[in-house]
């Protein structure tokens, strides 16, 4: 479904990826690691279409998303992709509800339609009770749960995550892996994640491994 051929990217002089051939096939679970500055997030950034490559060629399902207008390309992102991230990156002054229907509203969804689906997932991950409160009254773990709700709203293609089990303890880190797992067996869901955990790397379908911008 993702297919990434010669991609390079550089910050100044820094050669940060040095030409990456990578796929991903539907429905794959994948973990990247490797040491810090490895280029493991920059890899990750345009695989999810956040940053563009300085050369090579990137489709998903077919469309090489750099080749859309601008506006063409966040209505892609919005559509196919969803994002988890380390600090959850929740909208402080909105409750969980509100978080996880954003991506929805954002792609002109309805709002009874987008609030239905929304309490679903929250309801599917085990925070019914917890729909209506902002972000600083739920644990991290709950927070967590809040964002991997968020990146299914929109039902996207794939899901990248960057080290989506970096900010929780031992117990919620392996509640967090096992539900990729388990959207995986219910949704048929590709994820992409970054991790330094090594249990979360040894859980994936492939493990890659990077070292100075390159897979090896």
């Amino acid at each position: 479904m993702l297919v990434a051929k010669g991609i390079q990217k550089k910050y100044g002089q820094l050669e940060v990826l040095k030409g990456i051939d990578l796929e991903i096939q539907s429905g794959e679970i994948v973990s990247i690691v490797g040491s810090s500055g490895a280029g493991k997030t920059t890899l990750l950034q345009i695989l999810g279409t956040l940053d563009k490559p300085d050369s090579g060629v990137l489709t998903l399902n077919g469309v090489d998303p750099f080749s859309l207008s601008s506006k063409g390309l966040a209505e892609f992102r919005n559509q196919k992709i969803g994002f988890i991230f380390q600090f959850h990156q929740l909208l402080p002054e909105f409750t969980a509800l509100e978080n996880v229907v954003m991506p929805a509203l954002i792609g002109g969804k309805g709002m009874t339609e987008s609030k239905d689906r929304a309490k679903q997932l929250l309801d599917k991950l085990g925070l019914k009770d917890r729909e209506n409160h902002q972000p600083a009254a739920l644990s991290g773990g709950e927070q967590q749960r809040v964002a991997v709700a968020r990146a299914l709203m929109n039902e996207p293609d794939i899901i990248f995550a960057d080290e989506p089990s970096g900010n929780l303890d031992s117990k919620n880190a392996a509640e967090l892996h096992q539900l990729f797992f388990d959207l995986r067996k219910e949704f048929g869901q590709t994820f992409v994640i970054v991790t330094h955990n090594n249990l979360l790397a040894e859980m994936a379908d492939r493990s890659i491994v990077m070292a100075d911008g390159m897979l090896i």
